[in-house]
């Protein structure tokens, strides 16, 4: 592989990493949602299942942690990339818009 080759397979594992656990955080909270939705449409006591939610709430907490982690790997990363003499990545800077990128963003009415 050249250089460029692991730079760039390398930075796909990373956003990708990036992804899933953002990934991760849309669909915890989307079980939030179905879990508070589902006690509600059955009129159960806002009780039962409240341990159950803590403990959701919780994994959102220490996902969220994760993607902190993540970002901060991706900004030493990045600061390596620069300081190894390779440059700006993909030809963008860290504030600009990555290339493929359009600003679009879906987002799902519930």
């Amino acid at each position: 592989m050249t250089k460029t080759e692991v730079i760039a397979s390398v930075a796909g594992d990373l956003s990708a990493t990036e992804k899933a656990v953002d990934e991760a955080i849309a669909r915890a909270t989307t079980l939030v949602q179905a879990m508070i939705g589902g006690r509600a449409a059955l009129n159960i006591s806002p009780v039962v299942g409240a341990e159950a939610q803590t403990r959701v709430l919780e994994a959102i907490a220490s996902l969220s942690a994760a993607r902190q982690a993540m970002v901060a790997c991706h900004t030493e990363m990045a600061k390596d990339h620069r300081r190894l003499g390779y440059g700006i990545y993909a030809g963008y800077e860290e504030k600009g818009e990555r290339p493929g990128t359009t600003g679009e963003h879906r987002l799902r009415a519930v």
